[in-house]
């Protein structure tokens, strides 16, 4: 309830700060729920993102500090967030995600790259679609890399990929990983040049 009602103030608060939201490619996106995995590139791209997807819901993980806060905690339990610990992950990283997206209600939200300094993308969104027997459906923005540039007006894109399906009896060897890694990554890049061939990201 919390999550449909914040959506629309969100979005207003987006289209004052900035304007309207470009959502390309969105008939792409498979019936049912599924895991939008994309190269983390600034802080606001899961508010985009879940704005794009509009009407489902997404849960998206948060790094565990920021659940100090009572009215945080408050405000990012009932946006479907849950904790993430980064040094020490534990197993709920991929029991709470798995358990949602099997219950079919919500979709997942999810960097591979961890953070929006690092290239090298982590196993976590592949096991979860392999156990969860989801889809990733690749996603990526591109506009303003700086809250600067977001009050400048600068154009928002979000573009979505085909889906990816991961089988089940895949086993998770290094092999496996980078072949996924490889394909995530085209993914992206395909997206990128297909939305804005001139685009290229600099992490701020």
């Amino acid at each position: 309830m919390f999550y449909r009602f914040i959506r629309p103030i969100v979005r207003f608060i987006v289209w004052v700060l900035n304007g309207h939201l470009h959502v390309h490619h969105k008939d792409r996106i498979p019936e049912g729920n599924y895991i939008l995995v994309a190269p983390h590139r600034t802080w606001w791209e899961p508010i985009m993102f879940a704005l794009a997807a509009s009407p489902m819901e997404f849960m998206f993980m948060a790094k565990i500090e920021l659940f100090k806060n009572p009215v945080l905690r408050f405000i990012l339990k009932h946006a479907h967030a849950f904790p993430v610990d980064r040094e020490h992950p534990g197993p709920s990283v991929l029991k709470i995600p798995v358990k949602g997206l099997k219950e079919g209600k919500l979709s997942l939200i999810i960097f591979p790259s961890g953070t929006r300094h690092s290239a090298e993308l982590k196993s976590g969104a592949l096991v979860i679609a392999k156990l969860s027997k989801k889809p990733l459906v690749p996603v990526v923005y591109q506009g303003p890399l700086t809250f600067k540039g977001l009050l400048k007006r600068q154009p928002l894109e979000v573009c979505f990929g085909d889906p990816i399906y991961i089988d089940r009896k895949t086993k998770m060897t290094h092999e496996n990983e980078a072949k996924y890694d490889q394909i995530l990554n085209e993914a992206w890049n395909k997206l990128d040049k297909e939305q804005n061939p001139d685009f290229h990201y600099v992490a701020k």
